[in-house]
């Protein structure tokens, strides 16, 4: 199938997310089934001052093509060069963060400000799109706040500008990441638009991944913070949807799995780096296991990454088996990530 101008192998992908959307875990869920893989929101700004730190941020190994890096900003000449070295880079597509709600990139009247001026925002969008020759999509929120969802509004302007495809967190920025995300609003900006829409928001099973993709028409479902408390969340939502007997979580999958991110993030970063990596993404893993709170103590006081990966393989290896996926209904990251 297809998702605008991209072959996907089916409609579940992962959402970017910032500190979370690193190179190894794109890599690594792509290996466990994400259809699409998209970078953490990266600086136009900081790639324009060329800022080591922020062009750390756009590497990418070919092992999870299709991927996209996601850019964000609020000055046109800095977005369209931003996407000149996206392009240059060979990324699949550029997408612009127009959803963050974190108040030091709105107030700069980047992230989630940009829906607020469509007038300014198709200009901006235009002279991107005519930039380069890859697609660029945009991910957006449902509006600034209640009184002002006008994300029909905005798939319109992007439409326009030529933009391939428009995803819709369903929330609004003043919601941040609290109360539900609204997919019935979604789906009548789905059923209005002219782009391929994408619903994201409180998908975390494969029963309700399905279920909003079949209910709401969307054209593909984008999974956040779901994705790490169950990595295997999109091989499950395509098997699920395909028909095919969907594979339980096992200790010696998460452990295979927990394996090949150590290694990637062995490639990716320094030692330091990958520790720091580890811990908060065992600790973000371990949600809803019993022991979890002691465990994610642990993590953050072991001092080197033998012990900490030891610790890891023991409590998930125990703790599996008594697993209570009742869990999935508390919140969770909920400070602004996915």
């Amino acid at each position: 199938m297809k998702l605008g101008p991209i072959e996907i192998d089916h409609p579940f992908l992962l959402a970017p997310m910032a500190g979370i959307t690193n190179s190894p875990f794109r890599r690594l869920m792509r290996e466990y089934g994400s259809s699409v893989v998209i970078s953490e929101l990266v600086s136009a700004n900081g790639i324009e001052y060329a800022s080591q730190r922020t062009l750390d941020l756009l590497k990418f190994v070919e092992a999870e093509r299709p991927v996209g890096l996601q850019i964000f900003g609020e000055e046109e000449e800095n977005l369209v060069r931003a996407c000149q070295v996206v392009e240059r880079l060979g990324a699949d597509f550029v997408d612009l963060n127009m959803g963050c709600p974190v108040p030091k990139v709105v107030k700069k009247g980047a992230g989630a400000a940009m829906c607020r001026n469509p007038l300014e925002l198709s200009k901006i969008l235009s002279a991107m799109v005519k930039s380069v020759k890859i697609p660029v999509t945009i991910k957006i929120r449902t509006g600034w706040e209640a009184s002002a969802r006008n994300a029909n509004e905005i798939v319109k302007v992007a439409s326009d500008a030529g933009v391939a495809w428009v995803a819709i967190h369903g929330r609004t920025r003043a919601q941040g990441y609290s109360g539900d995300a609204d997919w019935d609003f979604i789906g009548d900006v789905k059923a209005k638009s002219p782009l391929p829409i994408i619903g994201n928001g409180d998908v975390v099973t494969p029963e309700q991944a399905v279920s909003r993709y079949k209910t709401y028409g969307v054209d593909a479902v984008m999974i956040g913070r779901g994705a790490l408390r169950n990595p295997f969340l999109f091989e499950q939502s395509a098997d699920l949807l395909a028909g095919r007997q969907v594979i339980p979580v096992t200790a010696e999958r998460i452990l295979a799995l927990l394996e090949k991110q150590r290694g990637y993030l062995s490639e990716s970063f320094d030692p330091r780096g990958a520790m720091l990596h580890a811990r908060k993404f065992l600790a973000w893993y371990s949600s809803g296991y019993p022991g979890a709170a002691e465990f994610r103590k642990n993590v953050f006081h072991l001092p080197d990454e033998q012990s900490l990966w030891e610790e890891a393989h023991r409590f998930f290896s125990i703790s599996i088996k008594k697993r209570d996926f009742g869990y999935l209904s508390e919140p969770f990251l909920m400070g602004g990530h996915g």
